[in-house]
């Protein structure tokens, strides 16, 4: 299938500069992926919007990711690998002029799910491109540890370099940068490529488009059950008893629809690899574990009320968590050290974490407090990833790597779905049971109240405010604080799920016999995992 005639790249260009450009072209969408959340109430207050709406054009960039995946297989085997690369540049750059140039949800939305059809793309064709240059397995488990490790450090970098940006201007300049990220990988890409295939041409007929559909639909249906179920109260809005009704029909069309194809979309025999079930699950719970990062920065602005800078750069404690965390996982795999043993650490550091800030929380705090805790999150996400990725691909057959790569994205969107879920349940739910429960406590002329009221009176005629009504603006204060707590419990209660969720997985791990015996390689160097 490979055309060795034509080099893909000239001859004058140098090894180190190919991986150069291959990363110039995936780094700028990387960064678009969580650009949203880098200030979720900047992007709200921006577009009009709630932070769900915000919370969903991420969801819809990561399902026309895992939607398009395998479709987009298609499109890369059709395509001279120059064109092709850039036709996705000036489609990135199209699609982040127009988040720059509007600020109307309806039209953010759907180019969000655009971007995220493209991201599919550049990733395959970047990957599979980067992987056909490398001999060894070795080269090939660090360039699939050095891809994973940049796209966990998505949200942690985000914030960081967007914080002074959103701060002195509008949101939307977060993305006139991304507009012009892509320019010096376009100009390299240019000069540098020659006009080679690296498959042979394959017409675009037979095409899927009706898989596609249905596959995507359903997991954008996910997606919005998970962000605005329990706004919507669940199965009590007709719009959520409407999506769940139609997740199910679309769910049972496309099973029959895979099961009697010839060439199913994505292969569900898989399924049959209970190695492969076990990784895919452990990845789910990952991922719910990951995003525990959003409910920390809303409780560093919400509660403490630190500033983004503030928010951005305790981050980068996390960023280095990361780092240090995927460092690791490729040298212990390039080791061939049993996976089990990663998978213990990577989840007891995060079980570590979760403990630790639940007892950090409160309403008072310095940051400082904070540094070793992040690094700690980072450092198992890093650990864990990488390997269960690699350990999923290598538990099935080589025929069925496409497959297993486009499950183990679904099931990364899922757990990003399911852990927003769980945090507006805790935030929606929870927190307004902890507000009624403070408001029943505070009714009464409690000693306590009365005392807090005249503290807070005596703190604002000494500052010369509200000289007139002060015991209006002490009420006032009083129910922000009251709404600390709220925010605070909020916090509590998800990391308390999720330390039962990590006790529960670490047991699992512990007790299950046969996992030591899988072998943990990447088997083909053609291979282009999501």
């Amino acid at each position: 299938m490979i055309n060795n005639f034509l080099p893909i790249f000239r001859e004058w260009v140098p090894e180190w500069l190919i991986k150069l450009i291959l990363y110039s072209l995936l780094l700028p969408s990387i960064v678009l992926f969580f650009l949203p959340l880098a200030n979720i109430n900047a992007a709200a207050g921006y577009y009009g919007s709630e932070p769900a709406d915000i919370q969903f054009a991420v969801a819809l960039f990561y399902a026309g990711y895992a939607g398009f995946y395998s479709l987009e297989r298609r499109f890369f085997f059709y395509f001279a690998l120059k064109e092709y690369f850039i036709l996705l540049v000036f489609l990135n750059i199209l699609t982040a002029y127009l988040c720059y140039a509007t600020n109307v949800l309806s039209v953010f939305l759907p180019v969000r799910f655009i971007q995220g059809m493209l991201f599919a793309s550049t990733v395959n064709l970047s990957l599979s491109v980067m992987f056909t240059r490398l001999k060894t397995e070795q080269a090939r488990e660090i360039s699939f540890s050095v891809f994973f490790g940049t796209l966990l450090c998505a949200l942690p970098f985000n914030n960081f370099v967007t914080a002074e940006m959103i701060d002195s201007f509008n949101f939307n300049i977060v993305y006139k940068g991304a507009l012009f990220s892509y320019l010096p990988g376009l100009f390299m890409l240019l000069i540098s490529m020659n006009s080679a295939r690296l498959n042979l041409k394959f017409p675009l007929y037979h095409m899927d488009w009706q898989s596609f559909i249905l596959y995507t639909l359903i997991l954008i249906l996910i997606g919005y059950c998970m962000i605005y179920g329990q706004e919507y109260y669940w199965l009590s809005d007709k719009r959520i008893k409407l999506s769940v009704i139609s997740l199910g029909l679309l769910f049972v069309l496309y099973y029959l629809r895979q099961k009697h194809m010839k060439r199913p979309y994505i292969d569900l025999s898989i399924v049959k690899y209970r190695n492969f079930i076990i990784s895919i699950l452990l990845l789910f719970i990952m991922y719910i574990c990951r995003f525990a990062l959003i409910a920390t920065n809303n409780y560093f602005s919400g509660v403490l009320k630190f500033d983004p800078f503030h928010v951005s750069y305790i981050n980068l404690f996390n960023f280095w968590g990361i780092v240090t965390g995927v460092i690791i996982s490729c040298v212990l795999i390039l080791q061939r050290k049993k996976v089990r043993y990663l998978w213990l650490a990577g989840f007891g550091i995060l079980l570590i974490f979760h403990i630790w800030m639940f007892y950090l929380f409160d309403i008072y705090a310095n940051e400082f407090n904070y540094f070793v805790p992040l690094f700690l999150q980072g450092l198992g996400v890093g650990i864990i990833m990488v390997p269960t990725i690699v350990y999923a691909i290598s538990s099935v057959p080589l025929r069925f790597g496409i497959s297993a790569s486009a499950i183990g994205l679904t099931v990364r969107y899922l757990g990003f779905c399911v852990s927003i879920g769980i945090m507006n349940y805790c935030e929606l739910f929870e927190k307004s049971r902890h507000f009624n429960a403070f408001q029943d406590k505070i009714a009464t002329n409690v000693p306590v109240v009365l005392q807090t009221l005249d503290i807070y009176q005596a703190s604002l005629l000494k500052k010369g405010l509200m000289a007139a009504h002060p015991e209006k603006a002490a009420d006032k204060l009083l129910v922000n604080s009251i709404n600390a707590q709220d925010h605070l419990r909020y916090a509590m209660d998800y990391y308390e799920i999720i330390s039962y969720l990590l006790i529960a997985t670490i047991l699992f791990i512990g007790i299950i016999p046969y996992l030591r015996k899988t072998r943990i390689y990447l088997k083909s160097k053609f291979l282009s995992p999501a």
